[in-house]
Parts: C-alpha cells; structure tokens; sequence
C-alpha cells in the first residue's frame, strides 16, 4: 500500500500520514510532486488518495494528473480521503469517479473537515482554538475509519448518488468554472514583495517566477494557497483583496 497526496497548506498530507501511521505504519505517502510517484504507483495495488476539495470539485491540477496517467490507475484498489474547510457533497466520491473511468476499484471514501486554506476571505476564518478542535475531530474521525478498514468495512463517505446529489447542487454547479481551468487572478502586491522566492519555489504549477527581483505570477493558478499562506510579507492574494491570516496546518498542531 501506498498515500498519495496533493496538499496546499497541509491538510490533507497530514490526514494521509495520520491514516497509514495507524494502518500500516511501514506505508509511505508520496506528495503527487514526487518525481518517485509514478514507478511506486506501478508497484502497488492498494492506494490511500488524499487531496483537499474545491468548491465541491477535484483542484485543476489532480485532474490533470489522473488523466495525463489514465493507463496507471487500472485494477488499482483506491480509498479516497477528501479534505474540506466547510462542505464538500461527494468531496472523495468525485474523485473515486474520476478514478473508476480509467479503470479503479474504489473501495471507499472519506471526509475530513480541516482549516480552512483560503488566507484572504474572513467569512471563513475560524478562531485559533476551533481550528485546533478540528484537528482532534479529524484525528478521532481518522481512528475511527481505520478501524473500519481493518475490520474490511472502509466508510463510504461521499460515495453514492445521494452525495452526488448533495455536491453538484451545493457548489459544484454554482462554481463549475472555478476549478475548470487554471485561474488568473493571483495577485501580488509588488510594494510588499521582497523577492524572497519563497513563493517560486512552493508553487506547484511553476505559475510564479522572480522579474527585476520581484514575483509575477503567470495565468496558471491552481487554487492551492501556498503562496498566500507563505508569504513572509502577506503580499499575495487570490480571492479577497488582502491576507487574513495565513493558515498552514503547523500552527493548530
């Protein structure tokens, strides 16, 4: 068995890691960066898939993944973890479909609330103590699943029409284009940009690179949030007009 994971500010790294610490703990997860992804994939049959939810929806850039390697995910045995801030529907069931067209046994699913990555809305930010209180819950919920799993009952969370039902028509509809493709509006702040390139380096579409020594960002926005919740000088925004409070999973452990 291996995790495979896709994360913006850790979430759901840190669900995967949780999940097969408890599982199996001689099991690695690999980010869907790995350069090492693709040869281990090929090894093993039982997969654990984590990745955070957008609007109800897959991020552009795991779909893209799935289908540029359509031919890999054949007879594999796929559990799917979903991670939300709020509501995700079928969060691991659009996945799992994704999957199932090339081929996937999906033999489960779950939903995890987590943080919520978006630095730059305050309507969705929490409190300090509430994000750490989701962590316990997700640890708890977590334990609880895999105790499912072994005893050959994984959850099935977010699988099935009823959750489809409830994804499509709670935002999947209503935000279809927000996740159809790469976005445009990452905004840097070029007043408040050192050129630390910190932001280079994080990001995983290679959408922002240094000019003249300050960050420009290109059309090729996937939504993850690491750059906003990086940035040592909060000078990138995506959705709201300015950084809230940065909110990578370190800080509530």
């Amino acid at each position: 068995m291996i995790g495979i994971y896709f994360s913006g500010t850790g979430n759901s790294k840190y669900c995967i890691e949780k999940f097969l610490q408890l599982y199996d703990n001689t099991a690695i997860a690999f980010s869907m960066e790995d350069n090492e992804l693709l040869n281990q994939i090929d090894k093993h049959k039982d997969i654990i898939f984590s990745y955070p939810v957008q609007y109800s929806n897959i991020p552009k850039i795991l779909k893209d993944f799935l289908s540029n390697h359509k031919a890999m995910w054949k007879d594999k045995r796929v559990f799917v973890i979903a991670t939300m801030g709020l509501f995700s529907g079928d969060g691991s069931g659009i996945l799992a479909r994704e999957l199932k067209k090339y081929g996937a046994i999906i033999i489960g699913g779950l939903h995890i609330k987590m943080p919520d990555s978006i630095g730059d809305e305050k309507v969705l930010k929490r409190s300090l103590e509430d994000n750490k209180k989701l962590i316990v819950e997700a640890e708890w919920k977590i334990k609880k699943a895999v105790e499912k799993f072994k005893n050959d009952n994984p959850p099935q969370e977010g699988i099935g029409i009823l959750y489809h039902l409830a994804g499509l028509f709670g935002q999947r509809l209503y935000f279809m284009n927000e996740t159809k493709q790469y976005s445009n509006k990452l905004k840097i702040n070029t007043e408040k940009c050192i050129g630390c390139n910190k932001c280079v380096d994080l990001c995983p579409m290679k959408n922002i690179e240094l000019k003249n020594k300050i960050a420009v960002s290109g059309n090729q926005c996937t939504l993850c949030y690491r750059c906003v919740n990086n940035c040592p000088r909060q000078a990138i925004t995506l959705l709201g007009k300015r950084v809230i409070e940065q909110s990578n999973i370190d800080k509530y452990l």
